[in-house]
């Protein structure tokens, strides 16, 4: 009985996974929309590049104040009953931001979004550790992470004709009505473990009761005192701010105005950050777990080919060939996007699984508010420099850039003491 029940239990996982796959891509569709959109937005609303920023950044301030609560939640009220009601809000900021006629209220409704969206990834994580074995976890995080692929390919070329053919109004309605199904899915199928269901955990660990053994302040208190926490903290803030600064909002209006590109033809390139997402994500974890049997070589690597990135953008701004900015907006998603899913198996592995939800959730403040923080920080340097007619000029491109050429040497230093923790699972 007890191995049929077993095999339930390993089938019945993978419908919970893909539910919560699903609702990763609606997460990465509304994190990375505006670098299609931005331009429409701007010019709807009559906003200027700094109120822009601020509005797709919304989206991140409520994100990042939810994490620590998102763990806490995670580990007390449990993920399932988490992610189905702030999905509901994310249904509701979706509709605002679709029905807005000023830039105030579509920072509120973007503010919803991230707010409900928040509730997703740690919850997920906290899922994970409990269905699937250690060995599985980073390989089923890099599947995770490549449906946000999905989500951020769904921003680029989809969007590009949906919102030609309905506006991005209407086109913001719809992605709403999606996200309140993925919320009644969440609520009908998906348990916070096997126990939820009388049947043995396929991880091979004794049954979970669901209680944390661990007091909220005390993981906390454990997370935050640990001095492998901050570097790696660090190098998240850094990496992820290049990313969603670039690929979340101005790398779209840096084609469509220095290089002069339609929103089409802008759209097939943004399409490759999804490209590299969705590659890479798998790629990095099989190099990590297989070929490197290590997590800090992959994360010191990407972050040297970011750098290099980030150079030609600050430096050779307007002489990228086509080919060239193909191959630059991939390298982004592989190694600036998709490397997360090693910085998160990371920062697992640093804590016990009783406080997975709130190590998480904590660690997952820093990506976050780096994109808070560099969508608008970009978005000044680009008006400070002034426009001509509608357009950013050059130099101001350049100047951003900059920053994130900056950021990247940051992030490359912060990876060089980040711990090496695969060891633990050979222990």
């Amino acid at each position: 009985m007890v191995p049929d029940l077993l095999t339930r239990a390993r089938r019945y996982r993978w419908l919970i996974f893909w539910i919560l796959a699903f609702g990763y891509i609606l997460v990465y569709f509304h994190r990375l929309c505006p670098a299609v959109l931005a331009l429409d937005i701007m010019r709807d609303l009559k906003t200027s590049g700094a109120l822009t920023g601020f509005m797709a950044a919304a989206y991140f301030y409520p994100y990042a104040a939810m994490q620590l609560p998102a763990g806490l939640l995670s580990d007390s009220w449990g993920p399932r009953n988490t992610i189905a009601l702030f999905f509901c809000a994310a249904f509701i900021g979706s509709l605002i931001l679709g029905m807005s006629d000023t830039i105030f209220w579509a920072i509120i409704g973007r503010a919803m979004v991230g707010l409900g969206v928040a509730m997703l990834f740690v919850p997920t994580m906290k899922i994970l550790a409990e269905w699937f074995h250690i060995r599985e976890f980073a390989f089923m995080t890099g599947i995770l992470l490549a449906m946000g692929g999905l989500g951020s390919l769904s921003a680029a070329m989809p969007l590009v004709w949906l919102s030609s053919w309905i506006g991005w109004r209407f086109s913001f309605v719809i992605v709403g009505i999606f996200t309140l199904i993925l919320a009644i899915l969440v609520r009908i199928f998906v348990r916070d473990r096997p126990a939820d269901m009388g049947w043995p955990s396929p991880t091979g660990s004794a049954p979970s009761t669901g209680a944390p053994r661990a007091g909220l302040v005390e993981g906390i208190r454990t997370v935050l005192t640990c001095p492998w926490f901050w570097p790696l903290a660090g190098w998240f803030f850094f990496d992820c701010g290049i990313f969603f600064s670039f690929g979340g909002l101005w790398g779209g209006p840096y084609l469509m105005q220095i290089y002069g590109l339609s929103k089409a033809e802008s759209g097939k390139i943004l399409s490759m950050l999804a490209v590299g997402l969705i590659v890479g994500s798998p790629l990095l974890s099989f190099l990590s777990t297989v070929v490197f049997r290590a997590r800090k070589p992959v994360i010191v690597l990407s972050c040297i080919i970011v750098l290099c990135l980030t150079g030609v953008l600050a430096f050779y701004t307007a002489q990228v060939s086509t080919t060239g900015l193909y191959l630059l907006y991939l390298g982004f998603g592989m190694f600036s996007s998709s490397i997360v899913v090693i910085g998160f198996t990371t920062a697992k592995e640093l804590f016990p699984v009783q406080i997975a939800g709130t190590a998480t959730g904590l660690i997952n403040l820093f990506p976050i508010t780096g994109g808070a923080i560099f969508q608008p920080l970009l978005g000044f340097f680009l008006e400070r420099q002034g426009r001509m007619g509608d357009a950013f000029t050059l130099a101001g491109y350049k100047q951003a850039f900059l920053v994130l050429f900056l950021s990247g040497i940051v992030a490359l230093g912060a990876s060089l003491f980040i711990k090496e923790t695969m060891v633990r699972e050979n222990t």
